[in-house]
């Protein structure tokens, strides 16, 4: 594999007329056309006083052209991806936060980013798709004439490709610059943990204004010279026809998905084992191990858990591929950044021993952006090294691989007993009526916070909860045992298909 440090290094890694995007009922853009799409949206940019680490928004519908936009973007300027469902509100203080310079909106368009950025005085740029274009083809239409761009030409290693920002539940949200060093890095990352090729092909569901589908879908196939089948976003119900057309090798979702596409997945048992995956790969939430072992079973494949976050561009963490060991409940082994269990008192952990996750490698940003104070708590220097707290709790087992026992701003306190909500799934998910479980803190007047879980059952299964709280009682000490159990039909997540712990018990109305 030739080596690349910037986004438009790591496509020509490609063979000329291999296929690079594809999309239902298109034809592929090979990775010479992308190469090509590149190169003249760099020149459109500059022709339009766009250059090099000028912010340029992108507000599209995920699919072929939301991929090719991200990526020939990055090659001469930074791009900043938005959900194209937030509201005005949203829009306006994500535009005004990043200081965006352009927005990019599908040709016919009506969002509201566009009256949003015009207020704010970035320029609109329409994506314009040619009749009968391959996969993620596209032309710029601009609103006013050419400027004269700061800096132009392509992007460079140590420059910023790619801004995002943090979840935010608890706070404001902080902008994440990833550099184009970091982003290929973590591509190279995911590629040699999957050991990704040119004949690989990656069936893309995750939204493209996520970390997960930029880097692990999109990323790592091209820099393996491999491609990317981009869906126009989850559908369980379609998934199965879009198997088929695509002939993917692999899938990479969150655990919210392949829960949902089991549910319809019983019918298909025979279909789905003769697909040929050479394996699904699951992240960014924990994967109850049932769900893996159901997994497997359908889709006779194996299912690679790793561990990702913003911050780290993606992966810092995956099990193996067989023949090496895959261990149900542990996100895996090193895989690209250092990562060690930080004490309270500052030392290094060994191996049993439970603390913070952090990290150090060259997939991880070099800050957050404007916001010292937040660098100051997240960054430290240990043993030559610049350290990243990732805010997790877990642990390394004898054999190195890791084992998270929750987000430290999850965990329940009641009446200083900490909880772990993952523990508390984990065992629920045990029950045979119970599909997905989500565990959550319900305040209390007393005790601070009380034990609470939102439960989906299976189709035809029947439980309540005096029952679930009795099979509860039986595994976990008494402190640890939900004193509240909702059912619901489907749980709340976020825009990225992620449950949220933290404002479940307003969003579910158990508290004002």
């Amino acid at each position: 594999m030739a080596n690349g440090s910037t986004i438009r290094e790591l496509l020509d890694r490609g063979e000329a007329e291999a296929p690079a995007l594809l999309a239902p009922g298109r034809p592929p853009l090979t990775f010479a056309g992308l190469r090509d799409l590149a190169d003249r949206t760099v020149e459109r940019l500059n022709e339009l006083g766009i250059g090099r680490e000028d912010r340029v928004a992108i507000v599209l519908p995920n699919g072929p052209e939301m991929a090719a936009a991200f990526l020939a973007v990055a090659c001469g300027a930074t791009t900043a991806p938005l959900n194209p469902a937030y509201r005005e509100q949203e829009f306006d203080f994500y535009l005004g936060d990043l200081g965006a310079r352009a927005l990019i909106v599908a040709a016919e368009a009506e969002t509201p980013a566009i009256a949003v950025a015009r207020r704010r005085g970035a320029r609109i740029l329409r994506l314009v798709v040619p009749d009968g274009a391959p996969a993620g083809a596209f032309a710029l239409g601009a609103e006013g004439g050419p400027e004269a761009a700061a800096r132009r030409g392509p992007a460079e290693s140590e420059e910023v490709a790619l801004v995002l920002h943090t979840s935010g539940t608890t706070s404001r949200p902080k902008i994440v610059p990833l550099l184009h060093r970091n982003l290929c890095a973590s591509a190279g990352h995911i590629g040699s943990t999957l050991r990704l090729s040119p004949a690989d092909r990656c069936l893309n569901i995750m939204p493209l204004f996520h970390i997960h589908g930029l880097v692990a879908a999109v990323l790592s196939s091209l820099a393996a010279g491999g491609s990317v089948f981009l869906t126009p976003g989850f559908d369980a119900l379609r998934l199965f026809r879009w198997m088929e057309e695509a002939a993917p090798s692999w899938i990479t979702a969150v655990p919210t998905m392949y829960q949902a596409i089991l549910g319809r997945a019983a019918r298909r048992g025979q279909a789905l084992a003769a697909a040929g995956l050479r394996f699904l790969r699951s992240s960014s939430a924990s994967l109850p191990p049932q769900v893996m072992a159901e997994l497997e079973r359908v889709f006779a494949c194996p299912v690679i858990e790793s561990y990702g976050m913003t911050e780290a561009a993606h992966q810092m963490t995956s099990n193996p591929l067989p023949p090496a060991p895959r261990k149900p409940g542990s996100v895996g082994r090193e895989a690209g950044p250092r990562v060690r269990i930080l004490g309270e008192d500052g030392r290094f952990l060994a191996p049993g021993e439970e603390g913070e996750i952090v990290i150090s490698g060259p997939n991880v940003t070099p800050g957050y952006e404007n916001n010292p104070e937040a660098n100051a708590a997240a960054f430290f220097e240990a043993e030559g090294r610049r350290w990243f707290r990732t805010g997790d709790q877990g642990r390394f087992d004898a054999d190195g691989y890791l084992f998270i026992t929750g987000r430290l701003k999850e965990m329940i306190n009641r009446g200083g007993e900490k909880i772990a909500p993952l523990e508390v799934d984990t065992v629920l998910m045990d029950h045979p009526a119970v599909r997905q479980v989500v565990t959550f803190a319900l305040p209390h007047p007393k005790l601070g916070e009380e034990v609470a879980a939102a439960v989906v059952l299976r189709e035809g299964a029947e439980a309540d909860e005096r029952e679930l709280r009795a099979f509860a009682a039986e595994r976990l000490a008494d402190f640890k045992v939900p004193r509240r159990i909702v059912f619901v039909s489907e749980i709340p997540k976020g825009p990225t298909g992620k449950l949220q712990r933290i404002g479940l018990a307003e969003r579910l109305g158990l508290v004002a």
